[in-house]
């Protein structure tokens, strides 16, 4: 095929004697003035840019932005994580869109402050303030690290926790603030135990329980005007379910490790209220919802439970994504 008789292309020669149709080019030393700004058009101000019913829209905005956040830990020391942050606000029906570069200019007006769950608030004013919505939400994701000491070896290591700082601002001026938080643990089942011990005392068969890796999600809403720290629901899950999985293990640890999951053999059911029993004595957590799943070693499925403080008009056991609780 001729040069003449080749189909026409834009961005690239066809002739090599002949620039392309389009030049392109990139100037790095252009600096736009302030009439040039000013000159930029912006599709808010179309009046049919519009597509789809009339409506409102109750969450839009920016996932997985990531940001590093300075959190101080309870003796002090200042910790810098990356954080995965999801903000969004409500549209009204006669807007657009919003301007989504705001949300996550608010973090950075704040980016040296010290992140607490309180921040949010003031992170959220910023938001509604920005984007001119009613409803504004913030999730913070972040792992948290925790030095965990071994059983019986005197060794120690990082533990890290999936968490969240969640702040919700509705229209009428409430705000909530929300922490999520995820703990892993042995679960040995009663059951197994029981029927591994039968077979020991009637045949002198040597038989091991069946026991898996588990995890419980925690949502605690904070009551009005007080704290709670992530070492304090670390403390909480701890102390309920006592198997929580290891970091540095020596053999001593890993037969303590043994004997402490047969001293504390659980069901999922029994995970949930255990967990629910210690949230529920502290009175700096106004609500709060449990989701259990343990990943079955004996089956092919896993076994899932899910529990609620049951405050009127608070959370209801509605958790399904136990896919998420996988680890």
């Amino acid at each position: 095929m001729s040069i003449k008789n080749k189909p026409k292309m834009y961005l690239h020669k066809t002739d090599p004697a002949e620039a392309a149709p389009v030049k392109r080019s990139y100037d790095a030393d252009f600096k736009p003035s302030e009439d040039y700004r000013e000159s930029m058009p912006d599709i808010m101000d179309a009046v049919d840019s519009e597509q789809g019913s009339a409506v409102p829209i109750q969450q839009v905005g920016v996932s997985n932005f990531r940001l590093p956040l300075t959190v101080q830990a309870v003796d002090g020391k200042l910790l810098t994580l990356e954080a995965s942050i999801t903000g969004s606000v409500s549209l009204e029906a006669n807007l657009k869109g919003i301007n989504m570069s705001r949300i996550m200019r608010s973090f950075y007006e704040l980016k040296e402050e010290v992140f607490t769950i309180d921040t949010v608030r003031t992170v959220l004013d910023l938001f509604r303030e920005k984007v001119e919505s009613f409803d504004a939400r913030i999730i913070i994701r972040f792992n948290y690290p925790i030095m965990q000491p071994s059983l019986r070896s005197g060794l120690e290591g990082y533990q890290y926790y999936k968490c969240a700082f969640e702040g919700r601002l509705s229209k009428s001026g409430v705000f909530e603030r929300l922490i999520h938080f995820d703990f892993v643990y042995s679960s040995a089942c009663p059951c197994s135990a029981e029927l591994a011990e039968h077979a020991r005392d009637l045949r002198e068969a040597y038989s091991i329980p069946h026991s898996q890796r588990s995890k419980a999600r925690v949502f605690v809403k904070l009551a009005e005007g007080e704290s709670l720290s992530i070492e304090d629901l670390q403390k909480h899950l701890a102390e309920a379910l006592k198997t929580e999985t290891q970091v540095m293990v020596k053999r001593e640890d890993e037969q303590a490790f043994a004997e402490l999951n047969g001293a504390y053999i659980k069901f999922v059911e029994d995970a949930a209220r255990l967990v629910y029993e210690q949230l529920a004595s502290d009175s700096r957590i106004a609500d709060f919802q449990v989701a259990c799943s343990h990943l079955e070693s004996l089956h092919s499925h896993d076994a899932v439970s899910v529990i609620c403080k049951g405050v009127p008009g608070g959370f209801i056991a509605d958790f399904s994504d136990f896919d998420s609780l996988v680890c």
